[in-house]
C-alpha cells in the first residue's frame, strides 16, 4: 500500500529544491499535493510537471495576509489538509559586520514569522491524525561564518518543533521536523553569494561531512515522506537530521 494513499498534502516553497523532491515523493506515494511559490510562472510550470495529482497557489511565506489567503483558498480547493511541509525558505550569509536590519528582517520574516503563520493559518483545516513537518537545519549545531542570522532563525524553528508539538497533543496532530546539511539543490541562488564565495563556502563544508558528498533532496524527501506517513505514527516533537553525519562528528 502506497504510504500517503488519499492523503492532501500542503508544501511551501514546493517550486524547487527540497520542496520539488517532496513534492514527487509525495505523489509518488499516493497524495494529492498543493504547493505554494511566490512566482506565477514557477508555479505554473512545477504543477505541469508534477502532473494530475498536483495543485498551486502563489503565496509569499513572509506575508501574513498572504498566509491567510492561502488557507482560504486551500480551504476552497481540498476542504482540508493531512500533511503539512512548511519548507519554504533560504539563507542569506553575511558577517556579523555586516549584518544590518533588512538583512535581519528579510531571513526572520520568510523563516520564523512564515513557520508560525503557515501552522496557524493552515491548522483549522486538519483534522487529528494529521502531521506537520517543520524545516530546522544542522547549521543550528555549529558555528559556521555568516550564518548568525540564519542559524539564530532555524534555532528559533527548532524551538517550535517543542512548544507546537506539546500544544497540538491533545489534537492528536503529530509535529515534528526535518533538518538538512549541505544538500545539492538551488540552495545558492538565494544566498546573494558569486560562485568564487560559493566554491569557498563549499570547500570548508564539505571536509566537515564524514560522507564527503552533499546529500540529495530527494533523500532529504524520503525523510520528510516517513514522518508524514504512518511510519513514524509514534514520533512526535522530534527532529531527523538528513546531514551525512556533518552534524554527530
Amino acid at each position: 500500500m502506497l504510504k500517503l494513499q488519499n492523503k492532501i498534502a500542503l508544501i511551501t516553497g514546493g517550486t524547487s529544491g527540497i520542496g520539488k523532491a517532496t513534492a514527487i515523493d509525495f505523489i509518488e506515494q499516493g497524495a494529492t499535493v498543493i504547493i505554494t511559490g511566490r512566482n506565477q510562472i514557477s508555479v505554473d510550470a512545477t504543477v505541469k510537471m508534477l502532473g494530475e495529482n498536483a495543485h498551486g497557489i502563489v503565496a509569499d511565506s513572509a506575508n501574513i495576509e498572504e498566509l491567510k489567503q492561502l488557507a482560504i483558498k486551500v480551504k476552497a480547493l481540498t476542504g482540508k489538509v493531512d500533511v503539512l511541509y512548511v519548507n519554504a525558505g533560504y539563507g542569506r550569509f553575511l558577517m556579523i559586520e555586516e549584518v544590518d536590519e533588512p538583512h535581519f528582517d528579510e531571513i526572520f520574516n520568510v523563516i520564523v514569522k512564515g513557520t508560525l503563520f503557515t501552522v496557524q493559518s493552515i491548522l483549522p483545516l486538519m483534522s487529528e491524525g494529521g502531521s506537520i513537518i517543520l524545516n530546522t537545519s544542522s547549521a543550528t549545531e555549529q558555528g559556521l561564518h555568516g550564518a548568525s542570522v540564519y542559524s539564530a532563525a532555524k534555532s528559533a524553528v527548532q524551538s517550535f518543533v517543542k512548544t507546537f508539538a506539546a500544544e497540538l497533543s491533545t489534537r492528536k496532530i503529530r509535529l515534528n521536523a526535518v533538518s538538512p546539511g549541505p544538500i545539492e539543490s538551488d540552495f545558492f541562488i538565494n544566498t546573494g553569494m558569486n560562485q568564487e564565495e560559493i566554491d569557498n563556502f563549499t570547500s570548508v563544508l564539505l571536509p566537515k561531512v564524514p560522507m564527503a558528498r552533499f546529500g540529495k533532496s530527494s533523500e532529504v524527501a524520503k525523510a520528510v515522506t516517513f514522518l508524514a506517513s504512518d511510519d513514524s505514527s509514534y514520533m512526535h516533537g522530534t527532529e531527523i537530521f538528513v546531514d551525512g553525519g556533518q552534524v554527530q562528528f
